[in-house]
């Protein structure tokens, strides 16, 4: 069953209304379509669903999913950052929304408890963006460039997450690596290794989804999956339910899949998750 559930709007940092999404969708074969807009945070950015906005969001995914219900399957979720001393409670935005699933991510990291009355955001790693030089202007201002202490914070506080909501789906798991482009270190390195096996198997306690995001090879940003291929091997081992998920920001990225059905294929991969 062709689904895509990790998708971005004009609500957050994403182009195109809703419901061209889901007309591409249809028009690509889909049988189910989830929405994922960036959960709101409580500082000024660029990037996600403003809070006045929210419900907003929430009720046209539910007028669309009545409108086209026996056509395409509709889920209404939202990808939300956790971020220690600031969104660590996804409780409330799942309450307030009635969303159906989420998407748990880490795209911005501090090294330290952010003191009150401080300005947020700058106080955190940015890992994502187009631009490489604020992931290097990031990692210099907030970890002195140490870049293990920032890949450790990065992951310890993605088990945090894990741990403290239970995310329906894990989101590109090992996204600190797209702006890295081999500089710093190596995926490969056993240290490396270790705190992202770490995360895998406490997806694998948790019972969560782990998610194989497409977006970083058809942006050219990246060199394989997220996670690699060789975790996607290793999460087979356990048996780890995944979800392939483009990270639509538009809707003609909605099937950019890169040949990912194919590899787990391949690989016969035992647990591939289609519909939520």
């Amino acid at each position: 069953m062709i689904s895509n559930y990790h998708t971005h709007s004009r609500y957050c940092d994403g182009k195109g209304e809703l419901r061209e999404y889901v007309e591409y969708a249809l028009s690509r074969g889909f049988k189910a379509l989830g929405f994922s807009g960036h959960a709101p945070v409580p500082f000024e950015n660029n990037f996600s669903i403003k809070e006045e906005d929210y419900l907003d969001y929430c009720n046209e995914v539910r007028r669309l999913k009545e409108e086209y219900d026996g056509r395409i399957e509709i889920r209404l979720g939202l990808e939300i950052d956790y971020i220690p001393g600031v969104l660590e409670d996804f409780g409330a935005l799942i309450a307030t929304g009635g969303l159906e699933y989420t998407i748990g991510s880490v795209h911005l990291v501090p090294s330290s408890p952010i003191p009150e009355g401080t300005d947020i955001a700058e106080q955190l790693w940015f890992i994502d963006g187009p631009r490489y030089e604020t992931y290097d202007e990031g990692l210099q201002k907030i970890f002195g460039g140490d870049i293990r202490a920032g890949v450790r914070a990065f992951f310890h506080q993605s088990n945090e997450m894990i741990e403290k909501n239970r995310p329906t789906i894990v989101g590109h798991m090992d996204k600190i690596v797209m702006h890295n482009r081999g500089r710093y270190f190596d995926p490969e390195e056993d240290w490396f290794r270790e705190l992202l096996y770490e995360t895998i198997e406490l997806v694998r306690e948790t019972g969560c989804i782990a998610e194989i995001n497409t977006r970083g090879l058809y942006k050219g940003r990246h060199t394989d999956f997220y996670p690699s291929r060789n975790a996607i091997r290793h999460m087979n081992e356990l048996g780890i339910p995944v979800l392939v998920g483009t990270d639509a920001h538009q809707p003609s990225d909605l099937d950019k899949f890169e040949g990912i059905h194919d590899f787990l294929k391949e690989i016969g991969y035992r647990n591939v998750v289609t519909s939520l």
